[in-house]
């Protein structure tokens, strides 16, 4: 089972969470992209882009955030992080 786990964060208080199950035999990179998605649409926002800091920062932890720099549309939040929590 892969599961991504995401949150808004503003001023370090969660606003938003969601956890994104995914048991297709996809592959990671498909899993967290279709995760991503999910959570944009329950979250209703517009797809962040994924900067060179990001793809790093997710390579290394699993883990990475998104601040305003990687939306078009203004943010209501600091940012968004997602996180690995299980993987197959």
């Amino acid at each position: 089972m892969f599961r991504l786990w995401s949150r808004t964060f503003h001023n370090t208080h969660v606003l938003q969470n969601l956890c994104v199950e995914d048991p297709s035999e996809d592959t990671r990179t498909h899993k967290v992209f279709h995760a991503l998605e999910k959570t944009v649409l329950e979250f209703d926002l517009c797809t962040p882009i994924w900067l060179d800091k990001n793809i790093a920062e997710f390579q290394r932890h699993a883990k990475t955030r998104f601040t305003q720099d990687n939306f078009i549309e203004p943010i209501s939040f600091d940012y968004l992080e997602i996180q690995v929590i299980e993987e197959d």
